[in-house]
């Protein structure tokens, strides 16, 4: 049985699976999987292949999950060597989804490949999750495969989630948790009239100012422990017609909060809609929640990478809540301890992606290592 994981590693580079599309890199994982007794369900939504792979009836359950899809490669004339021919230089494998994250998904497979030989009859199970819909929409990839096991009674005990986690060394970052992202599309009317005559119109910008530099200015919360306060900005604005001489009818503001689980969706709602309605303005809201923040505390989940991650790299993990987003927000659902570790992240959706040789195999030694914590121990 193969265990080579820096192999897998790049025959799944090698694959144009732009998102969504996974280009056969879930039938790989598929046949690797049965051939060690693991129970395949496919679940394609739309364009999208989704996968939960599950060997074993028992808990606990420990699981993988990740992507398949990658990012477009941007200007192909930029890459020293093509995105999708995996290439080592100078002691790196460079291609498109080399840290983002195929690497970490030849690591887990690998991994488990080789807990099962050692041991065949372990207690509890371990299971997959793997979607080809992380890098576009997120719409028809994991959440879909979380419904399905929510409807069905299912949940996991434990996830790891492979996501490029570390910053400077493999194993310096575990993510335990993720801020919310909750936009809205702010619209602002005034009255449209000739800049000359003011008092015959009513600029929507100026009534906006007050508000705005107020919301700026607001403490939505201090944070925790694991999370720093949540903040509020806005990415675009627009208003006027494009001359000088016409005070616009309408601002239009686009912004996000990225919020801890120190305030709710429905918290940070009130108290912007407060803020617009003590200002008086005429206004059109339309709220978008992408992602709910989600925690995983210190626990058996956390100590268990933690200590692999130790034995293999002599490092002592921090624990982390930064970045933006990501599938674990999903997962959270139903699973109480959700953690992210993968390689360094340092050139995720760049030219010239890669990860360190070097790393490859021991990320594949830390996620075996942690499955014999939480099923063995």
């Amino acid at each position: 049985m193969s265990v080579d994981t820096l192999a897998l590693a790049q025959t799944l580079i090698a694959r144009r699976s732009l998102t969504p599309v996974d280009d056969g890199c879930q039938a790989i994982l598929i046949d690797r999987l049965k051939r060690i007794g693991f129970s395949i369900e496919s679940m394609r939504h739309g364009e999208v292949d989704n996968l939960w792979a599950r060997r074993g009836s028992t808990r606990p359950i420990v699981c993988f999950a990740g992507h398949t899809d990658v990012v477009p490669t941007g200007p192909l004339a930029q890459w020293v060597s093509d995105p999708f021919i995996p290439t080592i230089r100078n002691g790196r494998l460079y291609g498109r989804g080399a840290a983002d994250m195929k690497t970490s998904i030849a690591a887990c497979v690998t991994a488990i490949e080789r807990f099962i030989q050692a041991h065949p009859q372990h207690q509890g199970s371990i299971a997959l999750l793997i979607t080809s819909d992380e890098e576009g929409a997120a719409v028809e990839g994991t959440v879909k495969v979380v419904e399905t096991l929510k409807a069905r009674g299912d949940s996991i005990d434990y996830c790891i989630v492979g996501e490029p986690t570390c910053s400077e060394k493999l194993g310096d970052t575990i993510k335990n948790g993720r801020r919310g992202s909750l936009s809205g599309n702010l619209t602002i009317r005034g009255i449209q009239g000739h800049i000359a005559y003011p008092h015959l119109a009513k600029n929507p910008i100026h009534l906006a100012a007050p508000a705005i530099a107020e919301l700026a200015q607001t403490e939505w919360d201090r944070g925790d422990e694991y999370f720093p306060p949540t903040t509020w900005h806005i990415s675009n604005i627009h208003g006027g017609t494009g001359v000088t001489n016409v005070i616009p009818g309408e601002v239009n503001l686009l912004f996000n909060f990225r919020f801890s689980t120190a305030s709710t969706v429905e918290s940070l709602k009130q108290r912007l809609h407060d803020i617009l309605d003590r200002h008086g303005l005429d206004y059109d809201l339309q709220w978008s929640l992408s992602g709910k923040p989600y925690l995983t505390p210190r626990g058996k989940l956390a100590d268990a990478l933690g200590m692999a991650i130790k034995t293999v790299t002599a490092i002592e993990p921090e624990l982390s809540t930064t970045g933006g987003t990501s599938d674990g927000r999903f997962i959270a659902d139903i699973c109480s301890q959700v953690v992210e570790f993968g390689p360094c992240n340092a050139t995720i959706h760049k030219l010239n992606e890669y990860v360190e040789v070097a790393d490859i195999e021991r990320l594949s030694e830390i996620y075996r290592l942690t499955i014999e914590q939480l099923l063995l121990n």
